[in-house]
Formats: C-alpha cells, structure tokens, sequence
C-alpha cells in the first residue's frame, strides 16, 4: 500500500515544483508578463495533467497552488488574463480529485463577478463572453459539486440572479440550465432559495430570444418543482401570457412543465384550479403536436388523481354510467379521472374565465372562449350548477366582434343544450330575451337549440315558437344581425325538431314573415325564403305557398285587426304587403280580409307613403291574377269596391309630387286590371263607366309614366267598347288624345296615335256616323299638321291614323290634305295618303 502513495506523492511533488517555476509569473506588473505565464501554466498542465491522469497527485498542487491565484486573476485588470484564469479553473476543475474542495473559495469568486452590486448597475466583469465562461464554470462546479453545495446557495442563487438579467442571451440561457441543475442538485436545502430566482426568471420570460424563452420556461419548472411550491402563484399569468407566443416551442414548453408539476409538484392539489386551465387551454392550439402533448399529458393526470382517490369513486367506477345521449359525435369523453377534476375545480375556474372571455385584449377574450367548451365538455351535466352565469357570460361575448370568440362561444352554447335540461336553460334564457331582447342572446338560443336532443326539446319547441313570435321580440330590432340571429333560432328548430315543427308551424310562419318583410329585398330575405320552404318539407307539402294556404286566416286576422293604425313603417304593413305577394292562389282565399283592408288603408286621407307601398302590391298581384288574387275566381265580387273605393278616389287630382305619385300608382293598378283577362265585357263597361273622367283627366299629368300608362288604359276601354260607347261620351276622347300628340314624350305620342286609331274603329262601328262629321273634319285637320311632324316615326304613326280615319269622310279628307299638301316640306306623306284613299275608291 505504500509504493502508490510514495508515487502518488513524489508526483505530487514533481507537479509542485514544476508549477512552481511558473506561479512568480502570474504576480508580474505587466499584463503581457501575466499573459505569457497563465500560457505557459495553461500548456505545462494539459502535458503533466493529461485527461485521464490520476486525479489525486493533481489535488494538492491545484488546491494548495493553483486554485487561490487563478481565482484572484478571476478580477485581473487585463481581459485576456481573466480569461485564461477562467480557462485553466475549468481545466483544473475537471482535472482535480476532489472539485467539492475548490467550492468554498470558488463560488464566493464567480459570486463576485457575477452578481451586481445594485439591479441598475452593470456586473462587475464587462466582457459578456467572459461573463458566459464563468455561469459554464458555476454549471460546471454545480454538475461537479452535487449535495455539497447546499452550504453554498446563497454564492450560487446571488450569482445566478445577476447572470440571469444578463444582456447577453447566451449568458441567460446558460444561468436558465445551471438554475435547473441547481435544484436537482441540492433538493433539501434549494426550497429555502428558489424563491429568489423566481422574479429574475420572470423578468426575463419576455425575452426577445426564443430560445431564452423556452429556457426561462423550462427552468422555472424545475426551480418551483424541487423549490417553494407557493413561487406557482408568482409565475402562473406569466404562463399564461407565453400560452399567446407566437413561437410554438415556447407554447409547447408551457404546455409540457405545467403538465408536469400537475404531475408531480408536491403540494399539486392545491394548484389544481390554477394549472388545469393552462393545460386545457393549449387543447386549441394551432399546432397538432402541442394538441397531442397537452391530450396525453391531460389523460396521464386523469388517471394518476383516480388511481391516487379510487375509495373516493369507487361507486362512479364500479357502476360507470353510459355517456350521456346525444353525446357530441366529433368529440371522444374525457376519462373519469379528467371529468372529477374539472366538475370539482369549475366553481374556482369559471368565475376567472367568464371575466377574460369579455377582457379587453383580443388574444385573452379569444383563449377563454375556446377553453370554456373544452370544460363544458368535461362538466357534461354538473353545468347545470353553473348555467346563470355561463349564459350570462355567453350572452355578453356573443356580440364581441371577434369571430374566433363568438365561434368558441357557440359551441359552449350547443354543449349546454347537449347536457342540461331544456327546462333549466330556457327558463333563464326566455327570460333574458324578455327583460333585453339581443341579438347575442338570440344567437345563444339558436345555439343551445341546435346541441338540444329532439326527443328533449319536442314538449318545448311550442313555448319556444310562441315566445319568438312574440312582437318584442321578432320586431324588437330591424337590425340585419338581430335578424340573422332570430332566422337562426328558426332554423334550428327546424332542423332538429323535423315534423314536430308543425305544431309550432303557424309562429315559426309569423317570425319568418318578420325577417322577409323589415329586411326587404335582401340575402337575409332569401334566406328566411329557403328557411320556409325547409318548414314546408318537414310538414310534408310541396311548397311555402301551401303553408300560406294552412294558415292564411289566422295570420291575415292578426294583421289586419291593427290596419287603422299602420303607417309606412308599421311592420304589420310590411307582413301583409309580403303575404299578399308571396302567398300566390291563397290570396284568392282570402279575399274578406285582404280587399277591405286595402280599401281602409287606400282612403286619400292616410299615409300617403303607405299608400303608395299598398298600390305597388296590389299592381303585383293584378298583373297575374289566375295565379294570385282570382285564384278561385272570386275577384268580380269584390270589382266594385277596387273600382270606387280604391282606384277612383286616387285618381283624383290634388297639389303635391306625393299625391301625383299616387295617381300614377293607382292608374299602373288600373291598367294592370283592365290588361288582364279577368274582365268580362260587362266588367270592363263597369270598369270603364267608374273611372274615365279620371283617367282622362291624368291625360294631362306632369307625369311622362302616368300619362303613357293612361293612354293605354284609355286604349284597352275603347278596345273593349265597340259601339256600346255613348256618343257624346266618345267625342270627348279624341281632343284629349290629340292634345297628347304634343307631349314632349315620343313614346307618348305614338301611343297617343295608336289610341286614336282604335278611337276611329270605334267610330266606325257606331251607327249615326254623320254626328260625328265635324269632330271628324277637326280632326283631320289637326293630324294632317302632325303629318309634317320632324320625327318620321311620328309621320309613320299619324299616316296610320289618317288611313283609318279615311274610311269615315274620304272626300272630305281628300280636300283637306289638297288645301295643306303645298305647306308641308315634303309632300311624300301626303301622296302617299291621297294614293291610299284612290286605291280604296277604286277597289270599292
């Protein structure tokens, strides 16, 4: 035994005096002096002290001679110096036998480099690659050291709190992996310190370096894990703040150490409604592989709490219940574990996520909303606990503008329809659109009916129809969101109550006929269309115009028992002018409510827009009669009340642009009458005895459209008159209509030409033609001026007239056009006249 230890010695000595010839160099003035010598020192030792030399000979000479001078050129002026010094400590310490040794005097040395003397000043050593050499030495005496560094904490956290504020990223990443080995290393004793270095991990959380993110992460998981598990607290709204990184290496390092301390942290049950909704929150993530780690780390936590509480449940184990009916197919159960730590821990987490869902941060309101379906989930029918203020919560963020949060916020909703009880949630929610009917609240109701089981919504779904019909709610607001959202809760009913709906069939009617008649021509209007046709297929009729014939009475009564009070703006207006378009051959079934209401609401007296709105409707349906209001052939019955209580008091003339727009309306409706094919010929006498001193009376309207319209209808009643017509009556036509020859309108014109013609025909057929002689002569004489007119179109149209009119008194037209013929500027049209009349003599 004795031979190693004399060899192991006179080694010993050997490497004394060796180093010995070089330490007087270390103390030289010069920096270049000191330089050479720490060279020298640093070559000599990697020759005499190779890697795997025997450790023990080295131990003396370094701890007696080396450690205590290089430790001091740790401060040397030069950086070069402080460099090597650096180096050959790093050198010795992985050369050395017993590196525990060197602890004592090292570690109070990088303390004194390391740490800064106030937060607001610099570290003592400047150089920032030093500063990384010397936190790698402090890893390295650590990873050395082991237990025995617990009387040396205080150096060690003093250093790692400077070093981890270091400017230099390399050097805080490098303290983040030496603070993590520290409390591996000495897990009795670190807990008296972690909570020091918590407030320099969290400064530095922020970092602008990924990297050094990541790194904070990571340690801060292990300082807390084998330290003072109160720091949680400390850290958790930073962790939850990196959970919006854009970087998914710092999410998933969130991800991975809060799944763990749920793990493994002591005192874990007392964190749990703090963590859980961290974990659960990454669910949502962007990337798969943080879905996939949070999932996996959520289930291992599951099963560890009921394996750690198995007497706790084991009624809930040994008579698992089946998942609940109806159960979100997209989405797999939580096992039980997972599903008591959430319903235990949702009285604590719920009041936190309902106030960040309205939070006013974007990225805060949109992760609340997506973790508040990923409880729910779990809860399952323990939500019914909570349901005032999640609905309440709902409520609010269904109107936030960002789509992601309203997005997660409906699948919350159809989750409470999946599990509570339509009983519990329509009671708080009828009752919130009672007090503020809202467009978030409709769109929570749209939600919650959409997630509702058929079977448990059925015994509801009349309640539910009946209250949205109700006006202060389906007319609360014209607001095209509002109604969108009321077209959803429709449609949702629809679509999961299926043939029920037609017990409820008439409400959903009148809500529909709401959307269709305040959003007017619009994609809204189509929709609530496509929507109604939907009601009719799960009622099994062919179409929407069959529901109107169900429940035209019904909803007709309703509307019109308010028509003395409608004005323009009146939804009822707006329903009724819907119905009797849209309804098609059902109008003509209800022709008792829909004819005296137009006449009520017709009267000069009323609301001259709505006026105007009721004409255009009533043109609608006259221009297709068969199809709409003589369906059944029941018109005639009411033409009397049309003609005087409705056409002919509108026809009146009265000062003012409004009132002239309504003659032009009812004069459209009055030529879309007599245009059809309804009238019989005694009808259209009727028609005709009724209104022509009206109508020609709007011959002379400002007008252009009233005048053109009149013309024809004018036309269409002479069409019809053959020689029934009273001679004196017929005589009082043509002036009025020559008048129109000199309207500033072309087509006006023309028509006017084309009426006269037919005004000739009629003529023609009468029997005591020579009464007419006179009005005849006038008449030539005025359209042989209109023959020289400057349009050829209107020669062509007035050449038409002469030719007919030419048959009553040719002779007398002969003379007529011989006397004018040399004043016109072109005697074409004249010949051409004079031809036409001798070849009808010669062929008579």
């Amino acid at each position: 035994m004795a031979a190693p230890a004399e060899t192991e010695a006179a080694e010993a000595a050997e490497l004394s005096r060796v180093l010995g010839r070089l330490l007087p160099g270390l103390e030289a003035d010069s920096k270049m002096g000191r330089r050479r010598a720490l060279e020298a020192l640093q070559r000599t030792l990697e020759e005499v002290v190779p890697p795997g030399a025997d450790p023990t000979a080295f131990q003396g000479p370094w701890a007696r001679l080396l450690l205590p001078r290089l430790l001091r050129l740790l401060a040397d002026p030069a950086e070069g110096c402080r460099a090597l010094a650096a180096h050959l400590l790093d050198l010795g310490l992985r050369r050395t036998a017993r590196p525990c040794d060197a602890l004592p005097r090292l570690l109070p040395a990088l303390a004194a480099r390391l740490a800064r003397p106030e937060p607001a000043r610099p570290p003592p050593e400047p150089c920032e690659e030093l500063r990384l050499a010397l936190v790698q030495l402090l890893n390295l005496a650590v990873g050395l050291g082991g237990a025995a560094l617990a009387p040396h904490l205080d150096d060690a956290v003093r250093a790692l709190r400077g070093a981890l504020l270091d400017p230099f990223a390399a050097v805080r990443r490098e303290s983040c992996e030496c603070a993590s080995a520290l409390a591996r290393a000495t897990p009795e004793h670190f807990h008296m310190q972690s909570e020091s270095l918590i407030g320099p991990l969290m400064q530095t959380i922020s970092h602008q370096h990924w990297k050094v993110r990541v790194a904070v992460i990571e340690a801060t998981g292990t300082v807390i894990q084998f330290g003072n598990g109160k720091s949680v607290d400390d850290v958790l709204s930073h962790f939850a703040q990196r959970l919006f990184d854009d970087v998914p290496q710092v999410r998933q390092a969130v991800t991975s150490v809060v799944g763990g301390w749920l793990l493994s942290l002591r005192d874990r049950y007392s964190f749990f409604h703090k963590l859980i909704p961290l974990l659960l929150s990454s669910f949502n993530d962007e990337i798969p592989e943080i879905r996939q780690l949070a999932t996996s780390l959520w289930e291992k936590i599951g099963l560890q709490w009921q394996e750690e509480n198995e007497a706790d449940l084991k009624d809930k184990l040994d008579f698992a219940l089946a998942p609940p009916p109806h159960y979100p197919q997209q989405e797999s159960r939580p096992g039980l574990g997972c599903r008591e730590l959430v319903f235990r821990n949702l009285s604590k987490v719920l009041p936190a996520i309902c106030r960040d869902i309205t939070d006013w941060v974007v990225g805060t309101r949109v992760k609340s909303a997506q973790l508040l379906p990923v409880l729910l989930l779990h809860a399952e029918d323990h939500t019914t606990q909570h349901l005032e203020i999640i609905l309440r919560t709902l409520q609010q963020a269904c109107a936030d503008e960002e789509k992601a949060v309203v997005s997660s916020c409906m699948k919350s909703a159809e989750l409470i329809g999946t599990f509570v009880s339509p009983e519990v949630f329509l009671k708080l929610i009828l009752s919130m659109l009672k007090k503020a009917p809202s467009s978030s609240s409709l769109l929570v109701l749209a939600s919650v009916i959409r997630g509702c089981p058929r079977d448990a919504l059925q015994p509801h779904l009349k309640v539910i129809a009946m209250e949205l019909a109700q006006a202060h709610i389906c007319q609360a607001s014209e607001n095209s969101l509002y109604l969108e959202h009321l077209l959803l809760c429709v449609q949702a009913l629809v679509s999961t109550c299926q043939e029920d709906c037609s017990a409820a069939s008439l409400q959903l009617m009148e809500v529909l006929l709401t959307i269709i008649a305040v959003s007017g021509a619009t994609g809204l209007g189509d929709k609530a269309q496509e929507t109604m046709n939907a009601l009719a297929s799960v009622e099994n009729v062919p179409s929407s115009q069959d529901l109107y014939r169900k429940h035209m009475g019904p909803l007709l009564e309703r509307l019109t028992a308010s028509h003395s009070d409608w004005t323009v703006h009146s939804v009822e207006l707006l329903q009724f002018s819907v119905i009797v378009t849209q309804s098609g051959p059902a109008v003509g079934e209800a022709l008792q409510h829909v004819v005296p209401t137009l006449r009520a609401c017709l009267q000069p007296a009323k609301d001259p827009h709505m006026r105007l709105k009721l004409f255009s409707v009533l043109s609608s349906v006259l221009l297709r009669p068969k199809d709409t209001i003589d369906s059944q052939g029941q018109f005639h019955g009411y033409l009397e009340m049309v003609l005087k209580d409705i056409l002919a008091p509108n026809l009146q003339w009265r000062a003012g642009r409004t009132a002239a727009a309504i003659r032009t309306a009812a004069v459209s409706c009055l030529w879309a009458l007599t245009s059809s094919d309804i009238l019989s010929a005694t009808q259209m006498q009727e028609v005709r005895e009724a209104v022509m001193p009206q109508v020609l009376a709007t011959l002379e309207e400002d007008t252009q459209t009233t005048r053109l319209i009149s013309c024809r209808v004018l036309n269409t009643f002479l069409k019809t008159a053959g020689d029934t017509m009273d001679p004196d009556k017929l005589i009082k036509i043509y002036p009025e209509l020559l008048k129109r020859l000199d309207d500033v309108s072309n087509e006006v014109r023309l028509t006017a030409a084309s009426t006269l013609v037919t005004w000739l025909q009629c003529v023609q057929s009468s029997e005591g033609r020579a009464y007419y002689q006179s009005s005849i002569q006038y008449l030539y004489r005025e359209l042989l001026v209109h023959l020289d007119d400057p349009e050829r179109t209107i020669q062509d149209a007035v050449l038409e007239v002469l030719k007919e009119g030419s048959v009553l008194f040719p002779d007398l037209l002969v003379r007529e056009t011989e006397a004018v013929i040399h004043k016109h500027r072109s005697a074409t049209y004249c010949e051409q006249l004079l031809q036409h009349m001798q070849a009808a003599a010669a062929a008579q």
